[in-house]
This record gives structure tokens, sequence and C-alpha cells, in this order.
């Protein structure tokens, strides 16, 4: 779906918060449609994407990797 995002999860090193939120806002941008969202949709927008990214980040964290 989202060919732009990359893996984030390396076997030598946590990713930075900024790899998190370049992720989340690509697939904010793919799922809404908007490249750019209007300023209707400006908070929205912005809240999708750090929810994403907060999400991403609980996730990466809390994987157990053998």
């Amino acid at each position: 779906m989202c060919r732009s995002i990359k893996q984030l999860r390396q076997p030598d090193r946590s990713p930075t918060p900024e790899e998190i939120h370049a992720a989340a806002l690509q697939f904010v941008r793919k799922v809404s449609g908007y490249r750019q969202p209007s300023r209707a949709n400006e908070a929205a927008f912005q809240q999708a994407v750090q929810d994403i990214a907060d999400s991403t980040r609980r996730l990466l964290d809390n994987l157990i990797v053998k």
C-alpha cells in the first residue's frame, strides 16, 4: 500500500522520532488522499499523524525480537 514507508525495525538501532513521524505522515497522506489537507481538515490530519506515530513507537518498544 505505502511503498514509500520504509521498515522502521532494525536489528542494530531504534528508529528516530523523525523517522517514525515521516512514516506516520506518509500513511496518513495515503489513507486520506491529501498531500496537504485544507485548513478545515488540518487539525484532524495532524492528530492522525500524531496518533499513528505514538502507536508506532509503542509497537516498536513492545516487540519481542529473538
